[in-house]
């Protein structure tokens, strides 16, 4: 992309009130991989979280099997829209309504990935005002996606971040009621995620976009394993 594209791009991009500032051109090889990683990530959540969802409909309970649905459904909704997004051409507006959407659909899985986990703890009086603040956190943070687009976007890595892992909080209750495997998992899910910011904001990096959907696939699938264990094999 020459110079007069890309500048004329960012007028586009504020022009809709978007004041993005980052990485436009990405070579052909790497919107392949890009799109490669999310089309993995999107089959791969349907098939597992189908037969996940199907097996956890026979041992699971009501709010358990609701908050599960949610989760899977937060999931797709994500990879569904950041492969949208990330693959969309910059000179569309369209492009801008589409990342506010990415942006906003991280806390909507964040708290869908603690709701089905904090829902095992009823003995914890912590329990219920833990997820009415990481809902109530998110909630805010998707707010500001939405409305005040392009702004706070670093502070914005750390609230993720600070929501991702404010279940310590909980972790006497949580390692003692969930089994060990959904535990690890969990923790190995949340580690994931958090490396995989180093390349997010790596942006001189060649095909940072691209592995850093493969730790978001990989997290993301850390912890659907943890569910699993959690609310179906642990059951047996």
């Amino acid at each position: 992309m020459n110079d007069a594209r890309a500048k004329s791009h960012l007028e586009i991009g504020t022009q809709i009130e978007v004041p993005f500032v980052g990485r436009w051109h990405y070579s052909r090889g790497e919107m392949i991989a890009d799109g490669i990683v999310h089309a993995v990530g999107i089959v791969l959540a349907i098939a597992a979280g189908s037969a996940f969802l199907a097996l956890a409909a026979f041992r699971s309970g009501p709010g358990e099997y609701v908050a599960a649905v949610f989760y899977v459904v937060s999931l797709l909704t994500v990879l569904s829209v950041s492969l949208a997004y990330n693959l969309w051409p910059i000179s569309w507006p369209a492009k801008w309504i589409l990342r506010r959407l990415d942006h906003a659909a991280i806390y909507l899985l964040i708290a869908a990935t603690y709701t089905p986990f904090l829902a095992q703890l009823n003995t914890s009086p912590l329990a219920l005002p833990m997820i009415v603040i990481v809902w109530s956190a998110a909630a805010a943070g998707i707010a500001i996606k939405m409305f005040l687009p392009g702004r706070y976007d670093r502070l914005a890595i750390v609230f993720y971040l600070a929501i991702g892992w404010s279940g310590v909080v909980l972790a006497g209750p949580l390692v003692e009621t969930l089994p060990t495997t959904s535990v690890v998992l969990l923790i190995a899910g949340g580690i994931v995620y958090s490396c995989g910011v180093i390349f997010f904001a790596w942006k001189g990096l060649r095909f940072h976009n691209a592995v850093w959907h493969g730790f978001v696939v990989t997290g993301a699938g850390l912890h659907l394993a943890a569910m699993v264990d959690c609310l179906v094999i642990s059951r047996f």
